[in-house]
């Protein structure tokens, strides 16, 4: 296991050196309405029943890492993670889950195997293997797109996954029903206790674009079908034959223990292939936005390895 904290590492600067990267580049995100200047523009990918949203920053050419948040979340959580991403010399994708964000938000059926099915619809579009960073609900669907088309799935990145198969106790399913009943319930009360690190400068803001996209019509139907069938992935794991880095806030209110919830799920895992884990050590359920320098080195660091073992 490694431990990760701000000013552990030893730097991006020998990440990018392993990883081959010629270039440095500034590349800042806009989160919608935001003042943080916005470079890429949407895409759209049409499938049956509806289309996605996704954004590509970074070099032609460079490995592709898609990016996708979990429930009740917009493609700009992974804003502030894509300068350090992209100046490693990779090019990064970030896409909003079928009812989320941009992508359209009537869709037949929600749950983490569909999800799956969009990572992978959109990984052929784009016509190259990716590795695949999926949050808390999204990791499941990396696993399921992992298993589903190995060739196309390089590398998972999981952070803050529900590995463990649990049925939640009475109060905790009424609980989790009213925090996915109204937008405002979701983005202002709910969504700012899971950040334990201290939150971005712009998170005010990020929480308004927020509830605004949850506030339009199906965006919260979408938000509770997302974890949908989350066991049917992990029942998958024994095809897995890809590296996997689990990433868990060491702070995460998701779980009791996140590091005994890390643990188990490097067991489940690792039993089939390679698997580490980077403990982000303050953080929440969001390490990408509450640390994402730390989360990113964690991740480049990873990924070097794998890409010279």
């Amino acid at each position: 296991m490694v431990r990760t904290k701000a000013g552990s590492l030893n730097g991006l600067a020998a990440v990018v050196g392993q990883l081959g990267c010629l270039t440095h580049q500034a590349n800042h995100l806009n989160v919608l309405a935001m003042s943080i200047n916005h470079v890429e523009e949407t895409q759209f990918l049409d499938l049956p029943g509806g289309r996605l949203a996704y954004e590509i920053s970074g070099p032609e050419g460079g490995p592709l890492v898609l990016c996708t948040p979990g429930m009740g979340d917009i493609r700009q959580a992974y804003r502030l993670m894509v300068q350090p991403l992209v100046a490693a010399g990779l090019r990064v994708v970030l896409m909003d889950q079928r009812g989320h964000g941009q992508s359209s938000s009537q869709w037949a059926d929600y749950g983490s195997p569909l999800t799956g099915q969009d990572m992978i619809a959109l990984i052929k579009h784009l016509r190259e293997p990716a590795t695949i960073i999926g949050h808390s609900s999204s990791a499941a669907a990396a696993v399921w797109a992992a298993a589903e088309e190995p060739k196309l799935v390089s590398t998972l990145v999981l952070l803050g996954p529900f590995a463990r198969q649990r049925d939640l106790p009475a109060m905790m399913r009424l609980a989790l029903a009213a925090v996915t009943s109204r937008a405002a319930i979701w983005s202002r009360i709910y969504y700012p206790t899971m950040y334990k690190a201290a939150k971005p400068a712009d998170f005010a803001a990020y929480v308004r674009a927020l509830q605004a996209n949850l506030g339009e019509p199906g965006r919260m139907a979408a938000t509770r079908g997302a974890m949908n069938r989350q066991p049917e992935c992990f029942d998958r794991v024994a095809k897995l034959d890809c590296p996997v880095l689990v990433v868990m806030g060491s702070r995460d209110p998701d779980f009791a223990d996140p590091a005994a919830e890390a643990t188990y799920t490097h067991q489940l895992i690792g039993a089939h292939t390679r698997t580490n884990i980077a403990m982000v050590d303050g953080a929440g359920h969001y390490p990408h936005a509450e640390l994402p320098d730390v989360t990113a080195s964690a991740i480049l660091i990873f990924l070097a390895a794998t890409i010279n073992a």
